[in-house]
């Protein structure tokens, strides 16, 4: 059984950097360090996988990041804003074990809905396969427009 950890050290993140970067690959180094601190203190948590890379060193093998909130359509909800795992640890099931403490969360702390967007290409099935066998529906489409 795989450890899930919480990310709240300035090493804790940098762990994560490349398996964020994975899913944002605009993020650059430079810019990850201020974005992910501005990310966490919006009512954000980071947890993660821990492997050790090729050379023995630690970093994130899986991380997702999400919000806890309260509004009038969701009521107490958690909404999954990153779910990343790098290419070499993927086949593994770790995004399915975080999918499986974010859930645990909710249920243990009252919450009466988890959500998560995704986008829709070939590449993204996979992902698409894990939701729906966590038993997630597609509920709705999502519009956006930049400013």
């Amino acid at each position: 059984m795989i450890s899930i950890l919480k990310a709240t050290s300035d090493e804790d993140l940098r762990k994560c950097r490349r398996v964020v970067q994975a899913l944002r690959p605009k993020l650059s180094d430079e810019a990850y360090a201020v974005a992910i601190r501005r990310t966490l203190a919006d009512n954000r948590q980071m947890i993660f996988v821990e492997e050790k890379d090729a050379a023995g060193v630690p970093e994130a093998a899986a991380v997702a990041v999400f919000e806890t909130g309260y509004n009038l359509f969701r009521g107490k909800y958690i909404y999954i804003d990153d779910l990343s795992t790098l290419p070499e640890y993927r086949g593994k099931g770790y995004a399915g074990q975080l999918l499986d403490w974010i859930l645990d969360y909710a249920r243990r702390d009252g919450y009466d809905e988890v959500h998560l967007d995704s986008g829709v290409s070939e590449a993204r099935t996979d992902a698409h396969r894990l939701y729906l066998n966590k038993r997630f529906q597609v509920t709705s489409l999502h519009f956006a427009l930049k400013s």
